[in-house]
């Protein structure tokens, strides 16, 4: 079978000796929406920052069925579309039209595949118009929907999102969660949202101590309360 994603063995430790990863396998298939749920400290983050290269440990990490490596990290980075937590971290130029066009800008292409592609991302996530707004004037919910172009303007064959719905109000929340589900990208959602993940994923792996201790549909695992106590989750 083609994965879109697949991760074998992965290990990693901090500097300081915390190991973050204890040999991590993991695939996804085209297409799939797949929430990553534990508690903080799980290692949710440190396997997704493995995903576009930005960490290296053992093992390996494929992408599109290309090995992850130091020599193709511009493709790597190109089908992996990386959404911060906070949107700030990723939004960082003077009006919204210039923050989205960097990725593909950098990427070298010309100046009218670059506005073709600002316009086009920016429609697909609802924010048309605002090319000329000042980013840290935006509400959050807006910052998230720009973040998100500012990845889809360099068309990624998957989104890893990290925590999504973090900080919005319930019709901005509301907004996003029904944009995610119109985006044909695979997902890799890490989110202590539970009610998201009850809403746009069929699957759910859920990572404790950095190992996968439960990787199954996702009513099963919201359905085991017990479970998710033990690993400090909450009911949806």
């Amino acid at each position: 079978m083609h994965y879109t994603i697949e991760i074998r063995g992965l290990r990693f430790s901090y500097p300081d000796g915390l190991l973050a990863l204890a040999g991590i396998d993991l695939f996804i298939a085209p297409g799939e929406k797949v929430a990553l749920v534990g508690p903080n400290g799980a290692g949710k983050s440190t396997l997704m920052l493995h995903m576009n290269g930005i960490l290296h440990g053992e093992g390996e990490v494929f992408v599109c069925g290309t090995r992850v490596s130091e020599a193709n990290m511009s493709e790597i980075r190109a089908a992996v579309g990386l959404v911060f937590q906070d949107p700030d971290d990723q939004l960082f130029c003077q009006n919204v039209y210039e923050d989205v066009a960097f990725g593909p800008t950098y990427m070298g292409l010309p100046e009218i595949e670059v506005h073709s592609r600002v316009v086009e991302a920016l429609a697909a996530v609802g924010m048309r118009g605002s090319e000329a707004r000042v980013p840290h004037h935006l509400s959050g919910g807006e910052k998230k929907r720009v973040a998100i172009a500012t990845v889809l303007s360099m068309k990624p064959e998957i989104l890893a999102l990290d925590e999504p719905t973090s900080g919005l109000d319930p019709r901005s929340r509301r907004g996003l969660v029904d944009l995610l589900r119109d985006l044909p990208q695979t997902m890799l959602i890490s989110t202590h949202d539970m009610r998201l993940v009850a809403e746009l994923s069929a699957r759910t792996i859920v990572i404790d101590g950095g190992v996968i201790v439960a990787d199954a549909p996702t009513i099963d695992v919201l359905s085991d309360a017990p479970f998710l106590d033990a690993h400090g989750l909450e009911t949806a």
